[in-house]
């Protein structure tokens, strides 16, 4: 009886999201580890997002787009990925060094070798 009155209160039980790194394609993310190695040094804190130009006006986040290709999730990596402007402001923030402009350049040059995603 209380299953059935659970969604007059506004409450419903999330479905779980589990990241299965197996059977996701972690192609794009190796290929730019093997030309990038400073890829390796991102810890994700957001400071490319923030100094983001597409980012302060679309919904568009690098920090996210970094986390998406470590798990290998390539579709929405590839619908983010165009937005970017390659303005470079992401890489003079980041206090880890990390090139930031050349992995979105090596992430377009793996999803046009592809034959997955259309240009």
């Amino acid at each position: 009886m209380i299953g059935n009155n659970m969604d007059k209160f506004g409450y419903s039980i999330s479905k779980g999201r589990q990241i299965n790194y197996e059977a996701n394609d972690r192609k794009i993310a190796e290929y730019i580890y093997e030309n990038e190695p400073s890829f390796r040094l991102c810890i994700e804190c957001g400071g490319c997002s923030a100094t983001c130009t597409t980012g302060n006006l679309t919904k568009f986040s690098l920090r996210e787009l970094f986390v998406l290709i470590k798990r290998g999730e390539n579709d929405q990596i590839w619908q983010n990925l165009k937005k970017c402007m390659l303005c470079g402001k992401c890489t003079l923030v980041c206090p880890r060094g990390v090139n930031t402009r050349n992995i979105v350049v090596l992430a377009r040059q793996a999803f046009q070798k592809s034959n997955d995603y259309a240009i």
